[in-house]
């Protein structure tokens, strides 16, 4: 019998989404634009230490994702490991609210010497990533140890990733209503609030649970497998690498990288095209980021009734599509189009659900294909981290220099800049987008039919 997620185990376990979500937005949408207009950083020098520090970060996933498994294995024998694992989470989450107030509060004395506020940036950049880094797996793998059908999971990660928007929400609005200081106090409170409440959620069973029928579900390889098409094992190969052993993950990270990177541009730009492409006054900010993450927060729910029909897969296609049609649309918005890319921001968030709640159950679903569930569930989320971290360093790596080459600079009015601006927001990820779904259907939807 399939396992019954209750709502009071998805919101316990749910919760820790919400401060984790609440870093990343300042983190990769807000703090480029804070540091190139209050401290004058230019957007070169800018986009090489977010590259930096984001790709020395990315680096480290996997082998956090290691050190995670270990934490579940060596302690399991004296059924230890979900305590060991809230204990180093507790750590992290300390880790991670020092460095995010630092961060954004650089010493006044530093403020005037670039190269000393540069070398701040990244030291505490990189303490808030890496301690952002080893949380996330840590929650991530927890739930993913969980088990259950293609539904079960999504709704697992519907719990996550739906609470995690409601402090994307407070994260769109806080600085802007309260303040950075406020801001950080509501970092260390829903910190508190998570852990709490994921020490008292549904804990992973130390057994495996059997591969349930539905989607893309075949029998499990076992360690008495024998002939040629066993699948390797974890003992067989180097832990680190096993996730890569795996067909069905190397297709599935393919078009999650490809479909990252095309979400990470618009995010990292955003602000940009807001000030500067359509003049939006300060106070519509709010408005828009607010309309983006409520309207996604609200579409998970609607895309979950999807997946019994569509399947996993096919729903998320779905939500690529959407997401093309709608930044087609937003090219061709000007200076004061205000009300129209509010319409922008809410369509783009419902497609933005799917991004949400199904890539991370999809995974889930690979584990327990290959038999690695309960063993590696780390390795592959340590992974999965990587390719996230990766395309958000792409994005600020690549797209900020080059709009700088292409002469944009912010609070730029020259049409021809203002252009180039639109084609990176706009344009880019739409063909990234396209690709991304025509890989979703050749390497999963066509050979799972």
């Amino acid at each position: 019998m399939n396992p019954v997620l209750t709502w009071q185990q998805g919101w316990r376990y749910g919760l820790m989404g919400l401060p984790l979500a609440f870093v990343a937005l300042p983190l990769y949408v807000l703090l480029p634009n804070h540091y190139a207009r209050s401290f004058g950083v230019s957007l070169a020098t800018l986009g090489a230490v977010l590259v930096a520090v984001r790709l020395f970060d990315t680096l480290i996933d996997p082998l956090l994702g290691r050190w995670a498994d270990n934490l579940h294995q060596h302690s399991a024998t004296a059924n230890r490991a979900p305590a060991t694992v809230l204990r180093w989470a507790a750590l992290a989450a300390l880790l991670l609210c020092t460095g995010f107030g630092l961060l954004f509060f650089p010493p006044v004395a530093l403020q005037a010497n670039s190269t000393q506020l540069l070398l701040w940036l990244g030291a505490t950049l990189l303490l808030t990533t890496v301690a952002f880094s080893a949380l996330t797996i840590l929650h991530q793998a927890w739930g993913a140890r969980l088990g259950g059908d293609a539904l079960y999971r999504s709704r697992v990660v519907a719990w996550r990733e739906g609470l995690g928007l409601v402090g994307v929400i407070v994260a769109s609005v806080a600085p802007v209503a309260l303040g950075l200081p406020v801001t950080v106090t509501l970092l260390v409170i829903a910190s508190v609030a998570g852990w709490l409440a994921w020490r008292s959620g549904p804990v992973p069973s130390p057994h495996p649970s059997p591969l349930p029928g539905g989607e893309g579900a075949r029998p499990t390889q076992t360690a008495a497998t024998s002939g040629s098409n066993a699948q390797p094992s974890a003992e067989g190969t180097s832990a680190l690498w096993l996730p890569w052993k795996r067909s069905q993950f190397r297709q599935l990270i393919s078009v999650f990288m490809v479909n990252g990177i095309a979400s990470a541009i618009p995010a990292t730009l955003m602000l940009f095209f807001v000030q500067d492409r359509l003049q939006a006054p300060p106070s519509a900010e709010p408005l828009f980021l607010g309309s983006y993450f409520v309207c996604a927060a609200l579409s998970i729910p609607l895309w979950l009734k999807v997946v019994p029909r569509l399947g996993l897969a096919r729903t998320w296609g779905l939500g690529m599509g959407l997401s093309v049609a709608v930044f087609a649309f937003a090219a061709g918005l000007g200076a004061g189009d205000v009300t129209a890319f509010v319409i922008v921001c809410a369509l783009s968030g419902v497609a933005l659900g799917t991004d949400l709640a199904l890539p991370a159950a999809l995974l889930a679903g690979v584990i327990q294909h290959h038999g690695d569930q309960q063993q590696s569930e780390g390795a592959y989320f340590g992974w999965w981290a990587f390719a996230t971290k990766l395309n958000l360093a792409l994005a600020a790596g690549v797209a900020l220099p080059a709009l700088g080459l292409l002469g944009y600079t912010p609070g730029a009015t020259d049409p021809e800049a203002l252009q180039t601006l639109t084609f990176a927001y706009c344009l880019l990820p739409c063909a990234l987008k396209t690709l991304a779904a025509v890989l979703l259907y050749l390497l999963i939807i066509r050979k799972n039919p």
